[in-house]
Order: C-alpha cells, then structure tokens, then sequence
C-alpha cells in the first residue's frame, strides 16, 4: 500500500489547500521508476503520464543515463522539454541540441584521479571511463568493464592514454574494478576533493562515479523549473527510487518515492508509491494529478457557488 512518510506531513511542504495540489510540472526518472528491469516501459505507464499531459502538466525526464541512452525512453513518454541527464549534469534541448547548463568535473580532479592510478601496485585492476560530449573514452577494458559494459549500446572508444583529453571537460569520470578494496580506497582519497563521488556495486562490480559537486538532480530540476519554465517548486511533483533521486524528490512539493526505493529514500519523501512493477507511476498519477485536478476543480466550482 502507499503510504505518506513519517514527519512533517507533506501538504506544509506543497503548500496545498482543500482544493489539491496544483501541479504544473512532472518530473520522472527513468530506471526503476518508468522503465522496469526488462528495460520497458508498460503501456499503462505511457497512458497515464499521457493524461496527465493532456490535462496540462508538463512532463520531464531526470535520469542517470547518457544524453542518447535516455532519448527512446524520452521520446516514449511524450515530453517536449529539455532532458536531464547525467544526474543532472547536463540539461540538453533533444529538438535543437541546445545546452542549457552543463557542469562538467572539473580538469584537476581528473587528472587526480589518473594521477592516483598510475600506482605500480595498481596494475590493470582498475578501468576508468571518461563521458565527453556523450562519448565514452575508457582506458584499461578489463573482463569488469566488459562485464559493465555488456548490454549497452555504447561504443568505448579504447585509448592508451585519457590525459590529452583532459581539457574536454568530461560530464563524468568513472572508475571500476572487481577489486573493491582498490575502488574505495580512491574514493577516500577523493573525499575532500571539489567533486561529487559515489560507490555502488552492479554485476560484483565495484563502480566510482565523479560529478562535478554542483551538479545533482535538484539542481538540474530547479533550474528547469524556476529559469526555463517559471512553476514554483509546490507546482512541481517528481518520482524516483534510488539515492541519486533524493535532491529532486526534497526540491519538489510532492517528492514520490517508489516502493522499491532503498529505506533511507522512502524516508525523505512525501509519498510511496508501489514498486516500479506494480506501476508506481500509474498510482502516482492518478492519486496526485488526475484526482487532484478533480478536486480543485470541484473546490473553484463550490467557492463560485458560495459568491452567487
């Protein structure tokens, strides 16, 4: 069942009134939140994000993907504003290719990260991956980045050396290794460096992620919001389910968090929806958009009643 979380209730928050939420703006992640681990998007997810459409609010994508892997779930949704991706490291028009902001990491913290894996004890245990300009550049393809990458339509292009591209400005840096002590061990000598990292595990795989430190979701989806379109933030509702998720879900008047969300997710939102294979997004919907439309509707015919 969905349930609100604990705390503060969310209506302070989206500064609704008894006529309901007036969302203008729906922002949604893609994996785990649309699209399900077959990597597909249900038709009843599609349906009802079309309705919300039709009945005036604006859809938006915010995802972890590269520009082009987050293209067919984008266009399969039906939105007409600019993408987030990266995390939000990048806001990209798809119609134009226009960039509206892009926070790329910063050279020193890449050459950083290269400095520190030009350790002899290192041998070739670790594979690191640059993202420029939606391009992978990877140095080291190992069994893991192999393994990483199987299933991707992405090329890597395999150089010797990423140094010279260092002025280029990667959107992210990656590092992997089966050897998880080797990946955290650089993620400590990162820590009180000017970036965002993260450690997660994929396929026993040990993965590094640096973003430039500015750059999250909540960021991206504020600047979509409050500079390109002009809704407030209790005019925006978003939906996620992993921790990349949380900024945008604190920044939005309702922040939904999907039933397979990990608990510390769950505990900052405003709702929970079922999990992504029970169509969350299609109870989301329809509890805080299509019904609350209703609402509102019906609360300005009574207040217009009460003046005749």
């Amino acid at each position: 069942m969905s349930e609100k979380k604990d705390g503060s209730d969310s209506a302070a928050r989206m500064a609704a009134s008894d006529s309901g939420p007036d969302i203008r703006l729906l922002v949604l992640d893609i994996d785990g939140t649309v699209v399900r681990e077959s990597n597909r998007i249900r038709e009843s997810v599609i349906q009802a994000i079309h309705s919300a459409q039709r009945r005036g609010v604006k859809v938006a994508v915010a995802t972890g993907r590269l520009y082009r892997s987050s293209l067919h779930a984008y266009e399969s949704l039906g939105s007409t504003l600019p993408l987030i991706c990266y995390e939000g490291a990048l806001i990209r028009e798809p119609n134009t290719g226009f960039v509206h902001r892009h926070w790329p990491l910063e050279t020193r913290i890449a050459s950083q990260i290269l400095d520190y894996l030009d350790r002899p004890s290192l041998g070739d245990r670790l594979s690191v991956h640059f993202y420029i300009e939606d391009a992978l550049h990877l140095w080291n393809l190992n069994d893991a980045s192999v393994n990483y990458l199987e299933g991707s339509k992405v090329e890597p292009i395999v150089v010797r050396d990423l140094r010279p591209l260092l002025n280029q400005a990667p959107t992210k840096v990656i590092v992997l290794s089966y050897d998880d002590q080797a990946v955290t061990r650089l993620w400590c000598h990162l820590k009180n460096s000017y970036s965002r990292t993260q450690v997660r595990q994929t396929k026993s795989i040990t993965v590094l992620e640096a973003f430039h430190p500015g750059a999250n979701k909540g960021v991206a989806v504020s600047y979509l919001a409050e500079n390109i379109m002009g809704p407030r933030p209790e005019n925006v509702m978003a939906i996620g389910d992993d921790f990349n998720d949380v900024e945008m879900l604190e920044y939005a008047g309702i922040g939904v968090a999907m039933g397979n969300a990990p608990p510390a997710v769950k505990a900052i939102a405003d709702w929970v929806a079922p999990t992504v294979e029970a169509d969350g997004v299609v109870r989301a919907i329809q509890s805080w958009i299509l019904q609350g439309i209703v609402t509102r509707q019906r609360g300005i015919a009574w207040r217009c009643a009460d003046r005749l």
